[in-house]
């Protein structure tokens, strides 16, 4: 196993006083993580720069105090890091994996997180079982269309879809717009997190749910199917798992 380099000066930008909680993490992610499948070996060494701090710099985007759902958490890139440089958000990770919800569940236990709730299931399986979120988060799951579909369900009215992309997002976007719209989406905007402490910054592209579509009709109303803008079920600290 190749080892852990040192935080850069970003993360010191990033995670503030908590950075020695976001250590913690990082070791978990090239001990635990490396030796479950989560993360490649390879990666140790760049886990800072390619994974931390790339998902820690969203944090931007998000508003204090609001309810955070991220789809298909895997070894908890971006929601986890989000938890932990901010413990002000309310943070629900949904995995479909066992391997994965299990580690995510201890790493929730090893550090001590009360914001965050594991959620065992698809996406497309939780929605009306969760209060609407206020932001919906997403790293590498998939194109930007079948992310909306299963994202934009998950948010409140008012709320945003925030999905990590890379060089293609305008792209995805130009082929992804009709369907979006479809969903109750607004026009997909591209933003750049962390502009002036990474290079390159973070691409993000930000979807705001305007409307609630009922899954298969072409019906649509002014107000979530939930009623509600806080997100995660059952106790947090890892506690709330399903399915």
């Amino acid at each position: 196993m190749q080892e852990l380099g040192a935080p850069p000066a970003a993360a010191g930008s990033v995670f503030g006083d908590r950075l020695s909680l976001a250590r913690r993490y990082a070791e978990l992610l090239a001990t635990e993580g490396v030796v479950r499948g989560l993360i490649g070996p390879r990666e140790t060494p760049r886990l800072w720069e390619r994974h931390l701090v790339n998902c820690g710099v969203m944090a931007e985007m998000i508003p204090a105090g609001v309810s955070v759902m991220d789809v298909g958490s895997g070894a908890g890139l971006p929601g986890l890091v989000l938890a932990v440089a901010r413990p002000d958000l309310d943070v629900t990770l949904v995995e479909p994996l066992a391997r994965r919800t299990a580690f995510l569940d201890e790493a929730v236990d090893v550090l001590g997180l009360d914001n965050v709730t594991v959620v065992r299931g698809r996406a497309e399986e939780v929605v009306g079982t969760l209060p609407g979120a206020d932001v919906v988060t997403a790293r590498a799951v998939a194109a930007l269309d079948k992310l909306a579909g299963w994202c934009l369900p998950l948010a409140a009215v008012g709320g945003r879809l925030l999905a990590m992309k890379g060089s293609s997002a305008a792209e995805e976007i130009a082929q992804s717009a009709a369907a979006i719209a479809a969903l109750g989406g607004a026009e997909p905007v591209v933003r750049l997190c962390g502009n002036g402490l990474i290079e390159p910054p973070t691409t993000v592209v930000e979807i705001v749910k305007e409307r609630h579509v009922i899954p298969g009709r072409q019906r649509s109303s002014s107000s979530s199917s939930s009623g509600s803008t806080r997100a995660g079920g059952g106790r947090r600290g890892g506690r709330g798992r399903r399915g």
